[in-house]
C-alpha cells in the first residue's frame, strides 16, 4: 500500500501486500471509527478499508498450522514502526493544539490560513491524510514549533529497501541511511 497523501486515494488501493500496510489501515480503520461522527463522508472510506484488511487477514493468517516465525516477526516490526509513526504524528498534533490556543486561535482559522476545509483539516490533524511541506512551513513560520516536531524523518520500509538497492547499484560503500529510532 502506497503512502496516502489524502483520504480518497483510499479508493485506488487493490490490496495490502505486507504486515506494515496491516498495521496503518488497522490504524487506519480506528480513527476514521472516530472521524464518522463528525464527518459522516468517511464511512465509504472505512468499509474500503475494513475489506483491505479483512481480504489480507484471510490471505495471509487464516492458515494457523502455516504461520511461521518469520511472519509473526514481520508483524511485530510493523507494528512497532507503526506505533513509532504514531507517536510522532500525536507529538505533532498536540504542538499544534497548544500553540493554536496560546493564538487563541481554532482548528479552523488554520485550515482557513492553509487554504483548507474544516474537515480536511481534522484529516491533517489526525494523521489522516499528509500536511504538505507547504503546510508544514507555514505553521513552522506562523506558529514557531519546530521543523524537527513538524516534519518526520524516518522513511517507510518500502522507500527504504529502495533506497538501499540503488545505493548498492551505484557501489558506494560510504553512502548510507542515517539511523533512526526506528530503523
Amino acid at each position: 500500500m502506497k503512502e496516502i497523501k489524502d483520504i480518497k486515494e483510499i479508493a485506488n488501493i487493490e490490496r495490502l501486500d505486507n504486515e506494515y500496510d496491516l498495521q496503518k489501515a488497522s490504524l487506519l480503520d480506528r480513527k476514521l471509527r472516530l472521524m464518522i461522527k463528525e464527518n459522516p463522508d468517511l464511512k465509504l472510506f472505512r468499509e474500503k478499508i475494513r475489506d483491505l484488511i479483512s481480504e489480507y487477514e484471510s490471505r495471509k493468517w487464516s492458515d494457523f498450522e502455516n504461520i511461521t516465525d518469520s511472519q509473526i516477526e514481520e508483524s511485530d516490526k510493523a507494528e512497532e514502526i507503526v506505533d513509532y509513526e504514531q507517536k510522532f504524528i500525536q507529538k505533532r498534533k498536540e504542538s499544534i493544539r497548544k500553540k493554536l490556543k496560546e493564538f487563541d486561535m481554532t482548528q479552523q482559522d488554520l485550515g482557513q490560513i492553509l487554504g483548507h476545509p474544516k474537515s480536511y483539516m481534522s484529516e491533517l490533524i489526525n494523521g489522516i491524510s499528509q500536511f504538505t511541506l507547504k503546510d508544514l512551513v507555514i505553521i513552522h513560520r506562523l506558529l514557531g514549533i519546530s521543523l524537527k516536531t513538524l516534519i518526520p524523518t524516518y522513511l517507510q520500509s518500502e522507500t527504504r529497501d529502495k533506497v538501499r538497492e540503488s545505493i548498492d547499484k551505484l557501489n558506494k560503500p560510504k553512502l548510507r541511511l542515517r539511523k533512526t529510532e526506528i530503523a
